[in-house]
């Protein structure tokens, strides 16, 4: 059975652009894409470490790619696909998101 976790408000996400999120064991992320939100895993693929050093920071300094912290691995926003760095080719973990009212989201099994 599905159940929809509230992870933030979406007037926070615009602000920070992501935003680190814990349910029970599974820590994930969300980030905004324009008027688009996108929720993944906290967990890049190459060693399964957390991808941010700093909360709620996993983007790279331009705000362009999703970027691990650890190692600099570069990941697509849209679709989480690792375009640069040890783990090439592989993705983050997606998550089901959706936004109601100011509230986003997330769905677990």
């Amino acid at each position: 059975m599905s159940k929809q976790h509230k992870v933030c408000a979406l007037s926070d996400l615009k602000k920070c652009l992501s935003i680190g999120f814990s349910i029970g064991d599974l820590e994930g992320f969300v980030l905004i894409i324009e008027d688009e939100i996108r929720a993944y895993v906290n967990s890049c693929p190459h060693i399964g470490m957390n991808l941010e050093f700093v909360p709620n920071r996993f983007l790279d300094s331009d705000n362009r790619y999703i970027q691990c912290s650890m190692h600099g691995a570069l990941f697509e926003k849209s679709t989480g696909k690792c375009i640069h760095g040890p783990c090439l080719g592989e993705s983050l973990a997606p998550l089901e998101a959706a936004i109601y009212a100011d509230d986003v989201l997330v769905t677990l099994e």
